[in-house]
């Protein structure tokens, strides 16, 4: 017990270390890793660059790993891109193993306690997330050395240094590495057990290698997992995650690991830590040079062993994949993209409702109805998805972003919902054999004219920040309000003279009531934009 609970404990405050510091490093960059990917374009060395950038940051290439594979599910990204990210994503990992040799185990404390300080007395958010990565980083070499002197008696137990002995078999010493990785499933994870064993002389680089080796295609077991349920391209991304770690490893072990493991030795001869981090970043380093000119070859076998084509999606959303929530910002990001195509396709329903209502083209009504229910649907999807994303790890501008949402894509919806009405109107016109007079047709397409030019600007403010159009939806709101009370002046003056029959005119009035309503929820919408004035 006296080992084996200080170790748990140390590796419990490493990953809860290297969790907090990745989550500030996340909320500190903000907005920026969500411009990082957007840098993304079909030039793979940039995907590469990308990939090791995102890694670095949120300190873990599963996460990154994971989240490619939600883009490609999502469509938002090619297999040829994506194996640019994945490649970068593994140099970007080897930035926790370079920071644990640094072994700063004395000035973690303090680091500490300035971390905790500075996140008490801080008024600015940022001064706030800068303090998590302090206390982030202090924690993980408290949990390093707690993890060591845990480790330390067993040097002293002929089983364990029997188990060592066996372990210069280099392909056990792999299978080792690849079972570690993926029960801990972190690689930056099992190096850095593997290093603190080495701080307590219980392993030498001969045993340490083959270790390191198979830690580095168990990390591809998140990704393969993270699969499951995805569609076919998905799959190939995390195919080609794993191929690329397996042929590196092989390559490592058949022909790299001895010219490595002398360059790694001279470079640092009395520090073995050092020693795991310098081969885990050469094999990273060499492995993306080896395979980067072939990447072609590797999305052409991730294609022979995931062979056919995707079935249609069941989901009816586009943008969004609970896999992208690993990167908060970035999920936000993919959710205004959704938001706006779920407000494309309303818009794209009150043109034709004017079509169908007005102009009598009932071949329209079909049309509605169905585009209705893909609009409900996506709602659904949107609002499941931003409660996922609210439990994240969100700054609080991202969750007030998040709140926005919420309150925007309701509105959206009730707007299609008042257009559904404005079809059974239609339907029930119809059905009668009625039809408006010129002059409440004219009414009418004015009307519709004002609502459709309001909830466009609304879409515009809410999706781009835009105040000017959000501006422009105030003055609407209440032109089409001063409409609907003239309009319904001018109608029940048609009744009274009897120039429209009782059944169609209060037809006519409903269609009004549901106008003068989308225009009320378009200013619902401008003013959540207005509002960061």
């Amino acid at each position: 017990m006296n080992i084996i609970i200080p170790a748990i404990g140390g590796l419990g405050l490493f990953l809860y270390g290297m969790n907090l510091m990745g989550a500030g490093l996340q909320k500190a960059a903000g907005d920026k890793l969500k411009k990082l990917i957007e840098v993304l374009t079909n030039n793979r060395f940039m995907g590469v660059i990308v990939g090791t950038l995102v890694t670095a940051a949120i300190q873990s290439s599963s996460a990154t790993t994971v989240m490619m594979i939600g883009f490609v599910n999502a469509g938002l990204m090619t297999l040829s891109q994506a194996v640019g990210v994945i490649m970068g994503a593994n140099i970007g990992t080897t930035m926790t193993a370079q920071l644990i040799a640094f072994n700063l185990t004395d000035y973690a404390p303090l680091a500490v306690g300035i971390g905790v300080a500075i996140w008490l007395v801080a008024k600015k958010k940022r001064l706030k997330y800068n303090a998590e990565i302090l206390i982030g980083f202090g924690i993980l070499f408290i949990g390093m050395d707690m993890m060591g002197s845990g480790l330390r008696p067993l040097s002293e137990i002929q089983a364990f240094k029997d188990v060592m002995i066996s372990l210069n078999n280099p392909v056990l010493g792999m299978l080792v590495g690849f079972g570690m990785t993926t029960l801990l499933q972190s690689s930056s994870a099992s190096i850095g057990v593997l290093q603190a064993l080495a701080a307590q002389g219980l392993i030498s680089t001969n045993i340490a290698f083959p270790i390191l080796f198979g830690d580095n295609i168990g990390t591809t077991t998140t990704g393969l997992i993270s699969s499951i349920g995805a569609n076919k391209t998905a799959k190939r991304a995390a195919i080609i995650h794993f191929l690329f770690n397996l042929i590196g490893t092989i390559l490592f072990m058949t022909i790299l690991r001895l010219p490595i493991q002398a360059l790694v030795l001279k470079i640092s001869p009395n520090d073995i830590q050092r020693q795991i981090a310098n081969s885990h970043t050469f094999f990273n380093l060499i492995n993306v040079a080896v395979q980067f000119p072939f990447a072609s070859l590797l999305v052409k076998a991730a294609e022979k062993i995931i062979p056919g084509t995707d079935e249609e999606d069941e989901f009816a959303s586009q943008f969004l994949d609970l896999r992208i929530i690993e990167t908060p910002a970035i999920a936000i990001g993919q959710v205004n993209k959704e938001v706006a195509r779920m407000g494309n396709l309303v818009l794209e329903n009150l043109n034709d409702a004017e079509l169908l209502f007005v102009d009598e083209d009932y071949n329209k009504l079909e049309v509605i109805f169905e585009k209705e229910q893909l609009i409900n649907k996506i709602e659904r999807e949107i609002t499941e998805y931003l409660v996922s994303l609210s439990k994240a790890s969100l700054s609080d501008p991202q969750h007030h972003h998040v709140d926005k949402l919420f309150y925007a894509v309701n509105d959206i919806e009730r707007v299609g919902d008042h257009i559904e009405n404005i079809a059974e109107l239609s339907q029930s016109k119809l059905d009668s054999d009625l039809s408006f007079s010129q002059d409440a047709a004219d009414e009418l397409r004015l009307m519709f004219s004002k609502c459709k030019e309001a909830f466009s600007n609304a879409m515009i403010a809410f999706t781009n920040t835009d105040f000017d159009s959000a501006k422009k939806v105030r003055v609407l709101e209440e032109e089409v309000d001063r409409l609907e009370r003239e309009n319904r002046d001018n109608h029940i003056g048609r009744l009274s003279h009897d120039l429209c029959i009782t059944t169609v005119g209060i037809t006519f009035l409903d269609g009004m009531s549901n106008l003068e309503r989308i225009s009320d929820h378009s200013f619902n919408i401008s003013q959540y934009v207005l509002d960061e004035l």
